[in-house]
């Protein structure tokens, strides 16, 4: 693929995913498919054509900005009488954008997300991970606000419970106060100093450092089950829910919190 056709790929995928369902995606590899080249007459790339019933009704060459190919599309869509489907093109559309966020690409996947929303205002799951995304981005203050002035059928929605959760953490770990190193030395001096352990853990949590945090929690659980009333279990639970059930050091911390129990 030549490079403005690996610059331009991303941003239509993008563009086309927020459009829930009014508009699709095909790339055609002209070296592979030169009859359509030819019969498209394509000059140069990369070439983008709309098609509407079979028929093609607009398009352009080269790699234009995102803004300019995010007004075009709608444009077609609005020109066509394309409506975006609330099934299968949400699903879709939903489903890029997850994709997006788990290859690390925060700020589109909170693009796509904030575009459905402006077509799905009331839609739980794509609010939640819009709300993640801020998170991933530093952006804790922006999100509480957010979810404090959300009408309560979203912001008391069971997908969106995580999120407060990981709120929650992060105004925690923010007033842990002291440095990793004073903390360390607290309870290498005193294995035992739980509230120590503790403050670590979250301290650990705030510098993203999620399995170090685990782990230092699991030790109090290790050496004091009932301290503070199965404390460190409860608040390993929450880093649990914060991250998810699928992120991989809450995989990983739920398997070694069942051999410090069942042990």
């Amino acid at each position: 693929w030549c490079g403005p056709c690996k610059q331009l790929g991303p941003v239509l995928e993008k563009v086309v995913a927020a459009s829930t369902g009014a508009a699709k995606l095909c790339k055609i590899d002209i070296d592979q498919s030169p009859q359509i080249a030819q019969q498209m007459r394509v000059q140069s790339v990369p070439a983008v054509f709309a098609f509407h019933n079979g028929q093609p009704v607009d398009g352009f060459m080269g790699a234009l900005p995102e803004s300019q190919i995010k007004s075009w599309l709608e444009q077609l869509i609005k020109a066509t009488g394309v409506a975006g489907a609330a099934g299968d093109g949400l699903d879709t559309a939903l489903k890029q954008a997850e994709d997006f966020l788990t290859q690390g690409d925060v700020s589109t996947a909170q693009s796509i997300y904030t575009d459905i929303l402006s077509e799905h205002p009331d839609n739980a799951p794509a609010f939640a991970r819009a709300l993640r995304c801020m998170l991933a981005l530093g952006q804790n203050d922006q999100a509480a606000q957010i979810l404090a002035s959300a009408p309560s059928e979203l912001a008391t929605h069971k997908v969106v419970d995580p999120i407060r959760t990981a709120l929650e953490l992060a105004q925690q770990a923010a007033q842990a106060g002291a440095s990793l190193a004073d903390l360390e030395g607290k309870f290498a001096q005193n294995p035992n100093d739980h509230q120590a352990r503790l403050d670590l853990a979250m301290a650990l949590y705030a510098t993203q450092e999620t399995a170090r945090a685990m782990d230092e929690l699991l030790e109090i659980v290790r050496r004091d089950r009932k301290w503070q009333d199965d404390g460190a279990r409860k608040q390993l639970i929450k880093f649990f829910e914060a991250l998810g059930p699928t992120h991989p050091d809450t995989i990983e911390g739920r398997k070694k919190l069942s051999s410090v129990l069942f042990s």
